[in-house]
């Protein structure tokens, strides 16, 4: 609880998919609590992943394809518990930060709910949250000895469809976008909450159905900033650049060749082994 967010933003299951992408997109949050309105008890958790599931990449998206026939804003009108998720890790309020790492890296999750015995929801614990709390411990790890290489990539011409799908099957959260081995930019799955939560999707929509905007080239998604960094660099550096900068992973740059990525995960699972 020394490292949580205390004050957790939640919402109810009766909010609407588009009302919780919405808050998920104003506060900035890549997951969102949902809770019972009187008790704060914790039914589910909404990520960033579980939309680009509906959005066309997983078996969500069968509230969309199947249940609404396409017809996209229909299916953001149901309620969040239709795609949340519910098989949730949690920590108790007694937890300690070996604890939160130990399941954040044996998991592979980003985030985990504390609740406590009642199943009220206590606070938030995320791989931010920890890289926080370790980047001031001084490592001589470097940039390129925690960093993926073996990088699974996309053009900028792919639909948006193609890539929700390449997210979910692999479990990415982002894919480097590359045109002729250049690196064109990085799409993440926040990019793709955030096309949905500002309302950009809505202006794309011609026929109302979901294949207006997911036959769209990814491209549309990407912004004009792209932050990057190189082998060399000390993981406490990366770790401060990511904090700073408020992003989850930093494609790593060597002669002006993509030739890997290093992620706030890559940072805590380094922290934690020391």
């Amino acid at each position: 609880m020394a490292v949580a967010t205390r004050e957790v933003v939640s919402v109810p299951p009766t909010t609407t998919i588009l009302g919780a992408v919405e808050a998920m997109t104003t506060h900035g949050f890549r997951r969102l609590p949902v809770t019972d309105p009187g008790t704060q008890r914790l039914r589910g958790i909404l990520t960033a992943g579980d939309i680009i599931d509906f959005m066309g990449g997983g078996t969500r998206f069968n509230l969309v394809q199947v249940k609404h026939r396409g017809n996209l804003i229909a299916a953001l009108n149901e309620s969040v518990r239709e795609i949340m998720t519910t098989q949730l890790v949690t920590l108790p309020p007694t937890a300690s930060l070996t604890d939160a790492v130990d399941l954040i890296v044996g998991k592979k999750t980003g985030g985990l709910p504390i609740i406590n015995e009642d199943t009220v929801l206590s606070g938030i614990v995320t791989e931010r949250d920890i890289m926080r709390a370790f980047c001031a411990e001084r490592s001589t790890l470097k940039v390129e000895d925690i960093m993926t290489t073996s990088l699974h990539v996309t053009t900028p011409e792919t639909p948006i469809a193609i890539v929700t799908r390449e997210m979910v099957s692999h479990r990415f959260r982002r894919l480097p976008v590359v045109r002729d081995e250049v690196l064109f930019g990085i799409v993440t799955s926040t990019d793709i909450m955030k096309y949905i939560g500002g309302g950009r999707v809505f202006d794309r929509m011609v026929t109302g159905d979901v294949s207006d905007v997911m036959n769209l080239p990814v491209r549309t998604l990407i912004n004009g900033s792209l932050h990057t960094t190189t082998p060399e660099k000390s993981i406490n550096e990366v770790a401060r650049e990511m904090l700073s900068k408020k992003v989850g992973a930093l494609p790593v740059i060597e002669d002006s060749r993509l030739v890997g990525l290093v992620t706030e995960f890559d940072c805590v699972r380094a922290f934690a082994q020391r």
